[in-house]
């Protein structure tokens, strides 16, 4: 008897604990932060907001930034059908922030100073440096050498590729060739507005006639939507690499060289070294730029993985800025992402682009950068999925925030190098090639 009701004794308090553990895994928490605690710091956020008494400048900017675009963020990854085939969280952050604006759900203040703090600010900059330097610079230096030149073969294949089957599916739905091509295609891979559609349209304008802005126009609305299909194709890549696993690398392109990489104990005097070089790196990448006619990130990848090779790096520069870029890359992803939603994302062009033959053509412009880039990419080495996100889907993105994106929205940010190389060196093939066909398809 009395052991018995010693069993019975010994069991609650297991039974207590087996309770508290299953409390425990259904605390809800957003930015590792209990969900009490992130809806007040929300709801004073948006009271600062709201009454216009939101700090100015990088203070006021980056609050609502983080806080907001972790919400979206969270929810888009705990919204079923979203989170499997849509990209998401990092979809949601850039067009909840998108919809806000064009509701008029943010006031004009917050939007215009958002604006200004991404683009005068350089936030977008210094995001993508530290990516870019810790990246690289954390990189296996074999792996570095060995993908080489070799990826420009699948950068080619992407863009052959997108024109083949946009030149299908264009002319079924009621296309010309030229349109599906220099209209559609083009800007879709010429690696942004910056540096793709505003330069495409002085082309244009040149060798076909109009004004600029009449090209513009017209340009636009390809390079949004196709960012759009861009984000969903790299959240489904993601998913087909965890169905496949023999297509991916997990992050890793080439074949052969994966390696498991040291948990560093982080240091933060090193992290500090890591953000100092990045905006080192970026600055010489910005100094060259003003002699070299060569985008100020392509020069920093190419002198960043010099460096690398060479061998002239301290390691503890090596080690902080591979730190700082994981730190960037956890803190301020969907914080970016947001902030790219309110100052690149123009949600009213999106939505006159949404006829049917436009939408069909759009989608073939990706889906043929996808297919080529990683059937070429395979050709050579590298596993088809991470060729095809790089090669293909960073070539038909909005350039430097759409490759934010769509790494993100595929969970592979150590991508970034990659990613820029398709975004600047392959957006200014793209601009060469367009002046090379026009004369063939007037």
């Amino acid at each position: 008897m009395s052991s018995s009701a010693e069993r019975v004794q010994s069991s609650q308090p297991v039974s207590q604990n087996v309770t508290s553990i299953n409390k425990e895994k259904k605390a809800i928490t957003i930015y590792g932060l209990p969900l009490m605690w992130f809806l007040i710091i929300t709801a004073l956020t948006l009271v600062s907001m709201y009454t216009g008494n939101l700090p100015g400048g990088m203070i006021g900017s980056l609050l609502v930034m983080m806080v907001l675009g972790e919400l979206f963020g969270w929810i888009g990854d705990h919204t079923p059908v979203l989170k499997t085939y849509l990209g998401g969280g990092a979809i949601l952050a850039i067009f909840g922030a998108a919809y806000m604006v064009y509701a008029g759900f943010i006031p004009e203040t917050t939007a215009t100073m958002i604006n200004d703090f991404m683009k005068d600010g350089g936030f977008l900059n210094f995001y993508i440096a530290a990516l870019i330097t810790g990246s690289i610079l954390g990189m296996n230096k074999k792996i570095l050498i060995k993908v080489g030149l070799r990826y420009f073969l699948p950068i080619f294949g992407a863009v052959f590729g997108a024109m083949a089957i946009a030149g299908l599916l264009g002319s079924l739905v009621g296309f010309s060739l030229r349109d599906a091509v220099l209209v559609i295609t083009m800007p879709i891979m010429g690696g942004g507005m910056g540096a793709g559609a505003v330069p495409m349209s002085q082309i244009y304008s040149e060798l076909m006639g109009n004004d600029p802005s009449y090209y513009i126009s017209m340009l636009v609305p390809a390079l949004a939507l196709g960012n759009v299909f861009a984000i969903i194709l790299a959240s489904m890549l993601n998913l087909l690499g965890e169905k496949v696993p023999s297509l991916t690398g997990n992050g890793q392109l080439l074949r052969g060289f994966e390696y498991k990489e040291e948990k560093p104990s982080f240091d933060i005097q090193k992290m500090g070294i890591g953000l100092m070089a990045a905006v080192l790196f970026f600055t010489i990448g910005s100094l060259l730029g003003g002699f070299i006619p060569i985008h100020a990130y392509a020069i920093m990848i190419i002198i960043v993985a010099i460096a690398k090779i060479a061998g002239v790096i301290p390691q503890n520069i090596l080690e902080g800025a591979n730190q700082w870029y994981k730190f960037v890359a956890k803190n301020w992803t969907l914080a970016l992402l947001f902030g790219i939603g309110i100052a690149y994302t123009d949600l009213g062009t999106v939505i006159e682009a949404l006829t049917l033959p436009y939408i069909v053509t759009v989608l073939g412009v990706v889906l043929g950068a996808v297919i080529g880039a990683g059937l070429l990419g395979k050709l050579v080495g590298f596993y088809p999925i991470e060729s095809a996100i790089t090669a293909g889907l960073c070539m038909a993105n909005m350039g430097g925030t759409g490759d934010v994106a769509v790494l993100s929205s595929s969970r592979r940010m150590e991508l970034m190098p990659f990613a820029q190389i398709s975004s600047r060196l392959g957006g200014a093939i793209i601009l060469l090639l367009a002046s090379l066909i026009i004369p063939f398809l007037m």
